[in-house]
C-alpha cells in the first residue's frame, strides 16, 4: 500500500499533467488507516515520506506527508461512521496547519521565497499571454498586472488560502470517493487475520495458554444474527494433538481465534495464564497461506524474526530447529525460493523458536501438495510428545485427523459425534463421458521466465508441448513450484509466454482473453460485487441480463433464489459455484480451474466434482490443476505431470499417481 502511495506521489510531482494522482495517493494509505491502528499508518507514512524524499525531493515528501494525514482523517472517519461535516472540519484544520507552515518556511528561507515569487509572477503572466491570444482584449494586460501586483504583495495570503482550500478539497474528495469502498471493507470479516489481542505486562511475564477449558463458550460476529460458535464445551491439555474438523462455516476458524486469544461473546474460559500470542512460552499460530507470515529474506532470519535480542536462539539452535522440521542446511536460502510445503515447515520452525505451549494450525495443509501435506501433519503430530505442547490442527482431511489423539467435529458451531465416514472423499461413480474431439488448445515450445531481464530471473516453465482436445478433462498435477499456476495463466492468455506459442483454434490466447476462462484458486477473489446476480452480470458484461443469470445458476446447480443473496453470506462451495457461473456466462471455449477443491470440506469437494463432471458431459473443455487425483477421477480423461517446469514423460498409472506427490 505504501509503495502505491509513493508511486502516485512521485508521478504526480514529476509529470505536470498527472498532478491529480497526488490525490489518488491518499487511497492506499486510507485503507491502512481504516483497517489498522494509527500507528500502522504512522509507520507506513514515515517510510513513504523517506522514499518520496529520495525519489522526488522535498516537495514530493511534503505531499506524501499531507496525503498520510488526510488518509488518517478519511480512514478513521469512515471507520467511526463520521460524515461530511467532520471530514471537512478536520481537512480545513489540516489545511490551515499546512498553510501556516508553508508561509513560515517561505518567511525564513529568503532564497526559496524569491524563487517562489519569480515562478508565481512568470506563471501568471504566461497564463495571461495564452488567454490574450485566444480572446484579445485591452483590459487583459491591466488585469494581469493588477493581479500580479496583488499576488506578489500579499503572497502569504495566496499561499495560505491555496493550501487551505486544496487540502480541504482533497480530503473531502477522497472521503467521497472512498467511503463506499471502505465501508464495504468494514463489513467484511477477514477470517484469515489474527485477532486483536492486547498484551499487558502481566501477560508478557507469564503466558500460560494450556491447559484451557471452554464452558458454554459462544461467539457472534459483529452484525451477525446467530452465533458462529457454541455453546461449546472443550478442554485442551498439553501433550495432545487435537484435530478440529467440520463443514465450511461450522465454526472451526472461529474456535481457533478463541484459542489464541479472542474474547468470546458468551460462556467462560479457564486458563492458568494468558494466551501470550507470539510471546515466548505462549501461543503460536500457523495460517493457511504461509507467505502471509514469512517476513525474513533468508530462512534463518525468518526463524528469529520479531524475537527480542535476549530470547533469540543461537545459530546452532536455529539450525537444529530447521533440521527438526526437515529444512536442514536451508539457513542461508532465500525464502522466496521455497515451495509451499517448505514455507509451512519454516512457519513451524519460527513457531518453535518461541517455545510455545500451544500451537494452532488453521488449514495449514490446504494449499500444499500431497507429499507436503503428509510430511507437515506427521511433523505436527510429533511435536506434543517431543516438546510437551498442545497442537490444534484445523483440517478437512480424514488422513490428517486419523493421526490426532483427539478429534473434535463441529456442526453449525456445536460439537457433535465424530464419524470418520463423513470425511470420505470416495470418487463418484458416473456413466462414461463422451470421447474427446479434435485439438482445441495447442501449446508449442512454451517456456516462461519471470523477471527475465533482471538479476533475479526465475524460470517457471520450459519446453512445454501440449495439446488439449475439445471436450476433454485434462488434469495437471505436480508439486508446489512445478509451474502449474504459470501454465494456467498462459493458457488463459493472462500471461504471454517468454518462449513458444499458446493458441486456441490457431489464435494466440494472449490476444483473445476470455475465450479461455480461468477460475482462481481462491474463489472469493473473483467475486467483486455485493450480491450474486450483480457479480454474474458484471462478469458477463452489459449484454448479460436476468435470464442469463438464471441460466448459469441452473448450469452450476444453484437455486435461482440465491441470485439476491449477499456474496459474503455464501459457503465456500457456493462461492466456488458462483465464480464458475460468472465465467460460464461468457460462454468460454475452455475452462481452466486452479485448485478448484482447495479449502472445501468433503461434501463440498464431492459437490464440485459432480458439477465438473456435469460440465464435461455438456461438452465443455476443462483443464484442472489439482492435487486431488482420486477425487477427480470421474472428471479427468488424461493426466499430465509437471516436474520443475517441464512435462514429465507419460507412462503407467503408477507414474502418474507418484507424480501427484512431488
Amino acid at each position: 500500500m505504501t509503495a502505491l502511495a509513493v508511486a502516485f506521489s512521485v508521478i504526480g510531482a514529476l509529470i505536470p499533467v498527472a498532478g491529480a494522482l497526488q490525490i489518488v495517493a491518499i487511497v492506499p494509505l486510507a485503507v491502512i488507516a481504516h483497517r489498522h491502528r494509527l500507528r500502522a499508518l504512522a509507520v507506513a507514512g514515515t517510510a513513504g515520506m523517506l522514499v518520496s524524499f529520495v525519489a522526488g525531493g522535498f516537495g514530493t515528501a511534503l505531499t506524501m506527508t499531507i496525503s498520510g494525514v488526510l488518509a488518517g482523517i478519511v480512514g478513521v472517519s469512515v471507520r467511526r461512521g463520521r460524515g461530511f461535516t467532520s471530514v471537512l472540519t478536520l481537512s480545513l484544520l489540516t489545511g490551515a496547519v499546512v498553510g501556516a507552515l508553508s508561509v513560515l518556511m517561505l518567511l525564513i528561507l529568503s532564497g526559496l521565497r524569491e524563487l517562489f515569487l519569480t515562478v508565481l509572477d512568470n506563471s501568471i503572466r504566461g497564463s495571461a499571454d495564452i488567454v490574450g491570444r485566444i480572446a484579445p482584449a485591452e483590459d487583459v494586460a491591466t488585469a494581469v498586472a493588477d493581479y500580479a501586483s496583488f499576488a506578489l504583495g500579499y503572497w502569504w495570503v495566496l499561499v495560505f488560502v491555496s493550501a487551505l482550500v486544496s487540502t480541504a478539497v482533497s480530503g473531502v474528495v477522497a472521503w467521497w470517493v472512498l467511503r463506499a469502498t471502505l465501508s464495504r471493507l468494514g463489513e467484511l470479516e477477514s477470517r484469515g487475520e489474527l485477532p486483536d489481542v492486547v498484551v499487558t505486562p502481566d501477560d508478557a511475564a507469564a503466558p500460560h495458554p494450556v491447559p484451557v477449558r471452554l464452558t458454554g463458550v459462544t461467539y457472534r460476529y459483529r452484525g451477525g444474527h446467530d452465533d458462529a460458535l457454541g455453546p461449546l464445551d472443550l478442554e485442551i491439555v498439553p501433550g495432545r494433538f487435537v484435530a478440529v474438523v467440520g463443514a465450511n462455516g461450522s465454526g472451526k476458524s472461529t474456535l481457533a481465534r478463541i484459542l489464541v486469544g479472542t474474547e468470546p461473546t458468551g460462556g467462560r474460559i479457564d486458563r492458568t495464564g494468558s494466551t501470550g500470542l507470539g510471546l515466548i512460552g505462549g501461543t503460536a499460530m500457523i495460517l493457511q497461506h504461509p507467505e502471509s507470515q514469512i517476513l525474513g529474506t533468508r530462512v534463518a532470519d525468518d526463524v528469529v524474526w520479531g524475537l527480542p535480542a535476549a530470547a533469540r536462539p543461537t545459530p546452532d539452535r536455529v539450525e537444529a530447529l530447521l533440521a527438526e522440521v526437515g529444512l536442514a542446511g536451508y539457513g542461508l536460502r532465500d525464502t522466496g525460493s521455497l515451495s509451499g510445503g517448505e514455507l509451512q515447515r519454516l512457519a513451524v520452525a519460527a513457531a518453535l523458536a518461541r517455545e510455545p505451549r500451544l500451537l494452532v494450525a488453521d488449514e495449514a495443509t490446504a494449499m500444499i501438495d500431497p507429499e507436503g501435506q503428509r510430511d507437515l501433519v506427521e511433523l505436527l503430530a510429533r511435536l506434543p510428545r517431543r516438546h510437551g505442547m498442545a497442537v490444534v490442527l484445523i483440517t478437512h482431511r480424514a488422513t490428517e485427523a486419523a493421526l490426532a489423539d483427539d478429534v473434535v467435529r463441529l456442526h453449525r458451531g456445536r460439537r457433535v459425534m465424530h464419524d470418520p465416514n463423513w470425511m470420505s472423499s470416495t470418487p463418484l461413480r458416473t456413466d462414461p463421458l463422451p470421447p474427446p474431439g479434435p485439438p482445441l488448445l495447442v501449446l508449442r515450445g512454451v517456456g516462461h521466465v519471470y523477471d527475465r531481464r533482471g538479476p533475479w530471473a526465475t524460470r517457471a516453465l520450459e519446453g512445454i508441448d501440449l495439446t488439449v482436445h475439445r471436450g476433454e478433462g485434462l488434469l495437471v498435477i505436480g508439486g508446489n513450484g512445478s509451474g502449474k499456476s504459470t501454465l494456467a495463466w498462459i493458457m488463459a492468455g493472462l500471461t504471454k509466454p517468454s518462449e513458444g506459442t499458446c493458441e486456441l483454434s490457431g489464435k494466440a490466447t494472449s490476444s483473445s482473453v476470455g475465450t479461455v476462462a480461468l477460475s482462481f484458486q481462491h474463489a472469493r477473489l473473483q467475486l467483486q460485487r455485493r450480491t450474486v446476480s450483480e457479480d454474474i452480470e458484471a462478469a458477463g458484461g452489459t449484454d448479460v441480463g436476468t435470464i442469463d443469470v438464471s441460466r448459469v445458476l441452473d448450469q452450476v446447480g444453484l437455486d435461482r433464489r440465491i441470485a439476491g443473496a449477499r456474496v459474503d453470506e455464501l459457503s465456500g462451495g457456493q462461492m466456488r459455484r458462483v465464480a464458475l457461473a460468472g465465467l460460464l456466462v461468457g460462454k468460454p471455449d475452455v475452462l481452466v480451474l486452479d485448485e478448484p477443491l482447495a479449502g472445501l470440506d468433503p461434501p463440498g469437494r464431492r459437490e464440485i466434482t459432480a458439477l465438473l463432471t456435469h460440465l464435461r458431459r455438456t461438452g465443455l473443455t476443462l483443464v484442472i490443476i489439482s492435487h486431488d487425483v482420486d477425487t477427480l477421477a470421474s472428471v479427468r480423461s488424461r493426466t499430465v505431470v509437471l516436474d520443475h517446469g517441464t512435462v514429465a514423460p507419460e507412462s503407467t498409472n503408477d507414474t502418474i499417481e507418484r507424480g501427484a506427490t512431488r
